[in-house]
């Protein structure tokens, strides 16, 4: 399952969930800190692991 990474807009609070691609898609997460709707979406990088092929 992907890693999505928000921000906060009210307390700036970063945090990081896990969510299927359709979950992500249907859900509006909420800050655990604070518990406001008004998150944002964060930019972040990714790492795949792939078999080694001959």
């Amino acid at each position: 399952m992907p890693i999505y990474e928000y921000q906060c807009q009210e307390c700036r609070k970063k945090f990081s969930l896990s969510m299927s691609i359709s979950e992500h898609g249907r859900k509006k997460p909420a800050c655990p800190k604070c518990k406001s709707k008004k998150v944002r979406q964060q930019i972040s990088g990714f790492t795949a692991i792939t078999a080694k092929k001959s």
